[in-house]
């Protein structure tokens, strides 16, 4: 098989990988790659630039037999396996063409965790230390692998993840009972306490060699299991509070073969709305300032489709509004829809020097559509607005009425 059709096959098997994005990499001292701290994978960084990044898996041959993946070991497809040589010659060679800046690289388990992950090692270590390749590198960690592969991963890699794949430790003994919860967290600690270590090393010594400098992320499928959102939030809530994760990246399962324990592919479409809605939380647990348990509730575990999650979680809290925007802090004003992280730090700073009126709060960056109904300039709301739930849930919605409009089939002439 050659190079080509290899890479067709395993940069195919990678596309349901979603767990990559930007990066605050800073690695220097290589020859090769760029070692501005922007990001990767057709990402934008802070000054607009698009980056690139060959994603790709080292192999698609598997040990494991997970119901919802495409590369378990009973399904009958192609399979393809790269040598580390290979690997490193293509990544060199796409990158002088200047088609990608950066590499995303996972694999399949192949024969055993150590072994893959060895394979793994070998491939960074020929970029890092024979090719001089100093740009940006995401790895993914095997679940199971000796503690001391993973050590030796992490300091060639700028950023790790594990997949935690499943929300809840019954689902994935049901669906992959092959793998242990365990196996996914002790690898998740074990990043964490490194990454720390390097730091303190780092702050001590000069040339203290990095670990996983852009930090860890990790993936979960949403709709292949029985999860509500609730339990989804506090999962991810409870993951950035004790593994120090940069990211946890939600996939809408893809329906990839038949079988009964899985939704059925006839009838089912990925919650692709629910996916999005989901992101959407997370952003409010991580900038925002956010608890799990204010957005949902076991009496209430599923996130509104029709609004998004702040919108929402305002018109079930209308007694703490309106904000008086000439006043109110900066958490407080967090908590208003169409008011952003950046847009509340601007307002901080613009009414030191003038009380902010509705044209100010727009040129600063604010949605007034959105903030209108939750806010007063100098105590007065927009003349003529009425601020009723009903009303204001019926106008939220509408904002968002072109995202959820119905997807239209062409109908048949000929009744089936």
């Amino acid at each position: 098989m050659t190079v080509e059709e290899k890479l067709t096959i395993l940069t195919d098997a990678a596309k349901y990988d979603v767990a990559c994005t930007s990066s605050g990499g800073d690695r220097r001292g290589g020859r090769l790659g760029k070692t501005l701290p922007s990001g990767c994978c057709h990402t934008f960084s802070a000054d607009g630039r698009c980056i690139s990044l060959l994603k790709l898996l080292l192999t698609n041959v598997c040990i494991y037999d997970c119901q919802y993946c495409v590369n378990r070991t009973s399904h009958d497809l192609p399979r393809a396996m790269f040598t580390p040589r290979e690997l490193a010659d293509l990544t060199i060679d796409f990158y002088r063409r200047n088609y990608i800046e950066g590499l995303f690289l996972s694999s399949a388990v192949v024969r055993s965790p150590d072994y893959t992950t060895e394979l793994l090692i070998r491939t960074l270590t020929l970029l890092r230390a024979d090719y001089g390749f100093s740009g940006y590198i995401h790895a993914k960690a095997i679940p199971g692998a000796d503690p001391l592969l993973t050590a030796q991963l992490g300091r060639l890699a700028d950023r790790l993840s594990v997949n935690i794949e499943l929300p809840s430790a019954r689902s994935l003994a049901l669906l992959a009972p092959d793998k242990r919860s365990q196996d996914i967290f002790q690898p998740m600690a074990q990043i964490r306490d490194g990454i720390r270590q390097a730091k303190a090393e780092g702050q001590r010594f000069r040339h203290a060699p990095a670990f996983a400098p852009a930090g860890q992320s990790t993936q979960m499928i949403v709709g292949a299991s029985g999860e509500s959102d609730y339990e989804i939030l506090k999962l991810s809530q409870g993951m950035y509070r004790k593994y120090r994760l940069k990211r946890v990246f939600f996939s809408a399962y893809v329906p990839v073969g038949a079988n009964p324990l899985l939704p059925s592919p006839q009838t089912f479409r990925p919650p692709l709305l629910r996916e999005h809605r989901l992101y959407q939380s997370d952003w409010l647990l991580r900038f925002y300032h956010f608890q799990a348990e204010e957005l949902l509730s076991p009496d209430r575990p599923t996130l509104d489709p029709q609004l998004d999650p702040k919108c929402a979680w305002a018109l079930a809290h209308l007694d703490r509004f309106p904000v008086e925007v000439n006043t109110a802090d900066y958490h407080t004003l967090l908590r208003v829809p169409g008011i952003g992280v950046v847009s509340a730090r601007r307002i901080l700073a613009a009414r030191r020097w003038r009380a902010l009126d509705e044209a100010a709060l727009g040129k600063l960056g604010v949605v007034m559509k959105r903030a209108q109904y939750f806010l007063t300039c100098s105590g007065r709301m927009t003349p003529g607005l009425r601020v009723r739930p009903e009303g204001v849930r019926r106008a939220l919605t509408a904002l968002e009425a072109p995202a959820l409009a119905p997807q239209y089939e062409q109908l048949s002439l000929f009744p089936t």
